[in-house]
């Protein structure tokens, strides 16, 4: 009797046994294979408790949650020649699992691989600017090319690939932020530009609204006065019209070109003279011009008035000097 009990105790821990090798738990984020005797089974188990096969039967779990990647930074040329340094990240999940575990072995570790050889690749083909200013497009085509050798034969779909980062010599970072300094000079003085522009679009209308209206010239002329007086300054500064200017600079014109003419007599034929007449040329007379004397270290000019020194001198003979009209009396005396 106690020889029957042993073995019945003996049977019931084998079969608990058996039992705990056969119950698996798979998640609900997991997907099972069974493999039996190395031979892989159709079936793909689900979440839950699942049993195979105590001996010859091998079950690997697969997960299909999303996983991450970080690439390693990688060093490239672009097509425009600058040496860069770059790291991404790559977005994967698994959908179809048998595929994952025959087709490839460690395929996180393929993966990694697979998208260094691309982002060096496609850096390669692009230009500094575009891959500075235009990442997504970058994205994209990353995405586009790893998804060709990864999904069909891997089982794996790649979500999302993302640079990072983008390291840039110091020599080149230094010329970027000059052309962007360069850039920046360049739209403020196009700015400047077109304010004074539509300023001096404004001041024309203004003038030729003054030109039509004097009283409003003479208005503005006082409110700039009230402005300037506002501030309690000593000193006034009037605005001088230009058009006044230009009309003494006319008058002082005619006035040269009527005295030249006079001199000149452009329109009087000299009268013909027979041969064998010689015609004195006539002598212009000097005006009297009393000498300076020195009187207790001064000179005396003409009318006795008194002159100090050279420079003095100089001009009160250059004022006693004959003019044009002087000769012309002479002349015709």
């Amino acid at each position: 009797m106690g020889v029957l009990i042993t073995v019945l105790a003996m049977l019931a821990v084998a079969g608990l046994v058996l039992l705990a090798l056969s119950v698996r738990s798979v998640q609900q984020y997991e997907k099972g294979v069974v493999f039996r005797f190395g031979r892989l089974l159709p079936d793909i188990r689900g979440p839950g408790l699942r049993v195979i096969r105590p001996i010859g039967d091998r079950m690997r779990k697969v997960s299909v949650q999303t996983e991450v990647l970080g690439i390693p930074p990688q060093g490239s040329i672009t097509a425009d020649n600058v040496t860069l340094t770059v790291d991404a990240v790559v977005y994967f999940k698994v959908i179809d699992p048998v595929k994952a575990l025959v087709n490839v072995r460690d395929y996180p570790a393929a993966v990694s691989q697979i998208a260094q050889t691309s982002l060096r690749s496609v850096i390669g083909r692009a230009d500094l600017d575009t891959l500075l200013s235009d990442r997504d497009h970058i994205n994209a085509e990353l995405k586009k090319v790893m998804d060709a050798p990864t999904e069909e034969p891997w089982g794996l779909r790649i979500e999302r690939v993302e640079i990072k980062d983008i390291a840039l010599p110091e020599s080149m970072m230094r010329s970027m932020s000059k052309q962007a300094e360069a850039e920046r000079e360049r739209r403020a003085r196009v700015i400047a530009a077109d304010g004074e522009f539509q300023a001096s679009q404004r001041l024309t209308d203004a003038a030729a609204t003054m030109a039509d209206t004097p009283g409003a010239l003479q208005l503005r002329l006082l409110q700039t006065v009230v402005d300037v007086s506002a501030e309690k300054n000593s000193t006034l500064v009037m605005p001088f019209p230009v058009e006044m200017l230009r009309f003494f600079e006319h008058q002082s014109r005619e006035t040269d070109g009527e005295s030249g003419g006079r001199l000149a007599h452009p329109g009087t034929a000299r009268p013909a003279v027979p041969a064998g007449v010689v015609i004195p040329e006539p002598v212009i007379p000097a005006p009297a011009i009393a000498p300076a004397s020195s009187l207790s270290g001064e000179r005396v000019g003409s009318g006795g008035r008194r002159i100090g020194g050279r420079a003095e001198v100089a001009r009160e003979r250059r004022d006693n000097w004959p003019t044009p009209t002087d000769a012309e009396e002479a002349l015709s005396g």
